[in-house]
């Protein structure tokens, strides 16, 4: 059965993987974000990216010749600190690299007994000693936090490991849930759809991860088409239970299956 797509009025794209991988733009994809733009198609970016600020991807999408705002951007990073000032003026212990780390400046960063441990990537700065620090202030009382929980991600040197073991194994030693706050969490896609100002249904998904992009779309409601680019593995789709309503090659043939106008008018 072919899915009907009349209905789609926003999308939401995830970005690396999808637009761009590392430094290299997705060819066609510009021309697909005009094409949507020319035919009154709303867009938003969602990334799970904890290593950036908004700010700081909009810069860089911009210097790859996309034409994107701050507004349209939804990251994990902020997200992260929207949750975090609906809970007063909590301490934290921040996992997180540096360049992200001025979006917390309001929150103590300086408490022994911090009242949230919030985690994001932190590449090769994981070791025991920072585990067993974690560990402790978790069952001293703090709270959990991860920015997503992303099993791995493509780089140009191939998929490496991403902070979600790293998640998954301070669970398990403390015994407590962590608050996820990006991509597959429901709220995080809720968020972004409200923002287009559109019935979830009417809203569509473009992702490379079968799990936090497809699957939390569609448990978000959501309708889901994976690209075969960025993180994508043939195999890895196929022991999936996640069925998408769509496999497109690249995010070039997005405007082929909406039924857009061929060429985009510059």
């Amino acid at each position: 059965m072919i899915k009907d797509f009349s209905n789609i009025k926003g999308i939401l794209f995830d970005l690396d993987g999808v637009l761009y991988i590392g430094d290299q733009v997705v060819a066609g994809a510009q021309d697909t974000l005009l094409r949507l733009k020319q035919q009154g198609i709303l867009y938003r970016f969602i990334t799970n990216t904890s290593t950036k600020t908004a700010a700081s991807v909009a810069d860089k999408l911009k210097t790859m010749g996309f034409s994107i705002e701050i507004e349209e951007i939804f990251s994990a990073v902020s997200a992260t600190c929207s949750f975090l000032l609906t809970k007063g003026a909590p301490s934290v212990h921040l996992l997180i690299q540096e360049a992200a780390r001025s979006e917390f400046s309001m929150f103590d960063q300086d408490n022994p007994n911090p009242d949230y441990v919030v985690v994001g990537d932190i590449g090769a700065a994981w070791n025991y000693a920072l585990l067993n620090q974690v560990f402790n202030e978790l069952m001293n009382g703090a709270e959990l936090i991860a920015m997503h929980m992303n099993k791995f991600w493509q780089t140009e040197q191939g998929l490496q490991m991403d902070i979600g073991a790293f998640v998954a194994g301070l669970e398990f030693v403390s015994g407590k849930q962590a608050t996820i706050i990006g991509k597959p969490s429901q709220d995080f896609f809720s968020l972004a759809t409200e923002s287009l100002g559109l019935h979830s249904s009417e809203v569509l998904i473009v992702g490379d991860d079968i799990e936090n992009d497809i699957g939390g779309g569609l448990a978000s409601g959501l309708v889901a088409v994976l690209v075969q680019t960025g993180k994508y593995r043939k195999d890895i789709v196929k022991r999936s239970e996640i069925i998408p309503d769509a496999v497109i090659g690249s995010v070039s043939e997005l405007g082929e299956l909406l039924g857009l106008p061929g060429t985009p008018t510059i």
